[in-house]
């Protein structure tokens, strides 16, 4: 049985972006800034996070990344946990001065120390990168699993990668598959995209097209790229879907549009054999020149394909690519 051409995909999630207004604060015009400077010069660790909120988001005062961080120690230095992982996320992206893991490192973990799911989540992607700590694989599932078990979707994806992987203890696919289960659940698109691969090669669970597809197509229709890719594959191969032609080269088209090499080529190949779209070599000679140029070797297809054109059509074929990768796929035809 033929298998989807993908692996797992393995990047970790980046830092988290600082969390907002709590429980309803709509702070967004100058009288809520009158409203909290007292406060705020009061030592109200409230009305201090949520100064640097404004000030970090140009909320009702000018943006000043400065004033951000300033308002957030004070209200970090309080014990204020979301105020601690914001300043964690600053000094991570070198807002309001130079980067500093080290400084981040250390508010992240007293937030992650009060049981800040975001904040226990940066730490696993700290000591998975060596950021600010010494590089350690079995501190990172210990803090990614802290924030997983409260639900922290990322951090659940970023588990599944782990024991995908056999970092930080042993390989398991099983565990793998369960931490991508509870992160797909919850919409997390990577974790949606490596349970249709799980399915499709049957790692840690039965092998089960449809379930495979049904993964597939919610990862791609939230712009998960190699999952458009994978879809096109099933819909061209009657893989746990029925087979169509049209469907393939919508999703083929999808991914190509975003740059992906092997989409690109498939999709040549549908317009040179004229699957699911009326024959056109031209077409096919485009997106076989655009597969190239993002680095497969295509020569084998171009032999193929090159004594059925005359030179008139190669040369409209390669202003073609040019066009479509000037206008960043926008205008390809």
């Amino acid at each position: 049985m033929k298998k989807i051409i993908g692996v797992i995909f393995i990047l970790f999630a980046s830092i988290v972006q600082p969390v907002d207004f709590q429980k309803g604060l709509d702070a967004t015009n100058e009288s809520a800034y009158k409203e909290w400077f007292p406060l705020a010069e009061q030592g109200n660790a409230g009305a201090q996070y949520n100064l640097g909120v404004m000030y970090e988001n140009g909320r009702g005062v000018l943006q000043d990344y400065k004033q951000a961080i300033d308002w957030y120690r004070k209200a970090a230095e309080q014990g204020y946990a979301d105020a601690q992982l914001n300043l964690g996320v600053m000094y991570a992206n070198a807002q309001g001065g130079l980067q500093d893991y080290k400084q981040s490192y250390q508010w992240s973990r007293k937030a992650a120390d009060q049981g800040h799911a975001d904040a226990q989540f940066n730490l696993g992607v700290m000591y998975a990168n060596g950021r600010g700590v010494l590089q350690d694989d079995k501190q990172s599932v210990d803090w990614y699993r802290k924030a997983a078990d409260q639900g922290h979707a990322a951090a659940q994806y970023n588990l599944g990668v782990m024991y995908a992987n056999g970092q930080g203890g042993l390989q398991d696919d099983k565990k793998s598959y369960q931490w991508y289960r509870k992160a797909a659940e919850q919409g997390n698109a990577g974790a949606q995209y490596n349970l249709g691969v799980i399915y499709a090669n049957g790692q840690g669970v039965l092998q089960d097209d449809k379930q495979s597809y049904q993964w597939s197509r919610k990862a791609a229709e939230q712009g998960h790229v190699r999952a458009q890719y994978n879809l096109g594959f099933m819909y061209a191969n009657g893989q746990g879907v029925l087979k169509d032609y049209k469907q393939a080269v919508d999703w083929y088209r999808k991914a190509a549009g975003n740059g992906y090499a092997a989409a690109q080529l498939n999709l040549g190949v549908m317009y040179a054999m004229g699957q699911g779209v009326l024959q056109d070599y031209k077409r096919g000679y485009m997106w076989f020149n655009l597969a190239r140029y993002n680095g497969l070797d295509t020569q084998k297809l171009f032999d193929i394909l090159t004594p059925q054109m005359t030179q008139k059509s190669i040369n409209e074929s390669q202003e073609m690519s040019k066009i479509c990768l000037d206008s960043d796929y926008d205008n390809c035809g």
